[in-house]
């Protein structure tokens, strides 16, 4: 089994089954079509076609010997072993914040994921960082629910904004 089993092919199935859940998902949509006669499953139909074609000719490409890129970027050390804290820190924070998200709202929970971000991936200056969080995180709520009518957690700031 460890012969034809390389990493290319794990992408390239995981690339097809992620567009067919995507297409199979989109036939349970049912709404009203527009005055252009696209419907709500127009467009994931056609992310979802494009990522089976893409994973179909992937997965051939890599069956008959297609092989990735290696890296070749200047700055990158190859043979540097992973940062698994790191790893493990992101997953943390994403994990609290899916927790979380609906005890603290949108803006507190987002300022807290993007500020935990950039500190676990290396932010000198956490003031900075604490600052360029809130404002993203108000700036993607006030596009969200005031600009899309998007329905997000507003938690303790209910009213508020």
């Amino acid at each position: 089994m460890a012969r034809w089993w390389r990493p290319e092919l794990g992408l390239a199935l995981v690339v097809l089954v992620l567009g067919v859940l995507v297409v199979v998902g989109t036939l349970d949509v049912s709404a009203a079509a527009s005055q252009l006669g696209l419907g709500p499953r127009f467009f994931p139909m056609l992310v979802g076609g494009a990522m089976v074609l893409i994973g179909l000719f992937y997965v051939a490409d890599v069956v008959r010997g297609g092989r990735g890129d290696p890296e070749e970027s200047e700055d990158v050390d190859v043979d540097a072993p992973a940062d698994w804290r790191s790893v493990g820190l992101v997953s943390g924070i994403f994990l609290a914040f899916s927790v979380l998200l609906n005890v603290l709202g949108w803006i507190i929970g987002a300022s807290l994921l993007f500020f935990g971000l950039a500190v676990a991936l290396g932010a000198e200056d956490k003031l900075r960082a604490a600052v360029i969080a809130v404002v993203v995180g108000i700036t993607t709520y006030l596009l969200f629910v005031k600009g899309l009518g998007v329905s997000l957690p507003g938690g303790p700031l209910t009213g508020v904004i």
